[in-house]
């Protein structure tokens, strides 16, 4: 139980954390095009840029930052979740002896994913309420040209606790866990994300090694790998995200809640097989640069901290 609960495990997970945090609330507009894009299927695909502007035209600059707050707060705690497990179950493994591998690292991500999913999902299911709330649609009555502009008429959620409370409350306590199978399925995307990322970090430092260099990572070493490995998560895994996000935002009535099935059967009869990729273009860009921000913050606060303790250490031994 001391590799588990351990120092340097809060260390990385309060790292990962931070690091999260400051990488989303730079690129939250492009979070928010991009929960649009996957949920709404009135929206055409466009690019991020004009995507930004057009929300931005239609229901106001503030629009791009609708629930920062709550999606910062969930952030944390997910992402402070996730870090602690996989830096847990990775200290585990070297306490017995088992060698760094490629395999070892997809198999503790997917541990961790299924376990963060199953504890933060409801922080989620909110958040995606929250960001949907007062948008603009298109009414297209006797599929013509006439096009009204309505707006969704929902409750307004105020927050994460009210938003817990008002779709326990009106939907039941499952409907918080909308999409929770799915996201147990999507565990592969942090599975992905850190084994490529930790692949090519060891390939990184065993050509320093071999150069006659420090083992650790520059500024852009860390951006670049961190983003790399996202977009080869991102983009294997992003049927299935598009399919999460509609489950989430999705109400339930009564018991019925759509399966991930029905989803993508629906959106493949509506939309074709493109559909299931629809908003990607968005979701690369937002997801490719929060993650390798993220991860550079990430190298550089653990880093940091050692530092810091480790020069107490030199003091007080002296």
């Amino acid at each position: 139980m001391a590799d588990i609960f351990s120092y340097d495990n809060l260390i990385h997970a309060f790292a990962g954390a931070t690091g999260s945090v400051v990488a989303m609330s730079t690129f939250f507009p492009l979070d928010t095009v991009r929960t649009r894009f996957q949920a709404d299927d009135s929206l055409k695909a466009v690019g991020p840029v004009q995507a930004m502007k057009q929300l931005a035209d239609e229901e106001g600059v503030a629009s791009l930052y609708q629930g920062l707050q709550p999606v910062l707060t969930s952030l944390y705690c997910s992402n402070f979740v996730y870090f602690y497990a996989f830096n847990g179950l990775k200290t585990l493994a070297v306490s017995n002896g088992l060698p760094a591998s490629v395999p070892r690292d997809l198999l503790f991500g997917y541990v961790s994913g299924c376990f963060n999913a199953l504890v933060t999902t409801p922080l989620w299911v909110v958040n995606t309420r929250l960001k949907l709330q007062g948008r603009v649609t298109k009414k297209n009555e006797n599929k013509g040209d006439n096009n009204e502009t309505v707006t969704a008429e929902e409750k307004k959620l105020n927050g994460l606790y009210d938003g817990l409370t008002t779709i326990a409350g009106e939907e039941g306590v499952a409907a918080l866990w909308n999409g929770v199978q799915t996201s147990f399925i999507l565990s592969a995307n942090p599975a992905i994300h850190f084994m490529v990322y930790e692949a090519v970090k060891r390939l990184f430092f065993k050509s320093k090694l071999s150069a006659g260099q420090k083992a650790n990572l520059s500024s852009f070493e860390s951006f670049l790998i961190g983003g790399f490995a996202k977009a080869v998560a991102t983009v294997i895994t992003y049927p299935l995200q598009l399919v999460q996000c509609k489950q989430r935002a999705y109400r339930r009535s009564g018991n019925i809640q759509l399966s991930m099935k029905e989803i993508i059967h629906k959106v493949l009869s509506d939309y074709g097989i493109l559909g299931l990729y629809k908003g990607m273009e968005s979701k690369l860009c937002q997801t490719v640069l929060t993650a390798a921000l993220m991860f550079l913050t990430y190298e550089k606060i653990v880093a940091y901290i050692h530092k810091v303790f480790k020069a107490k250490t030199a003091l007080v031994v002296r």
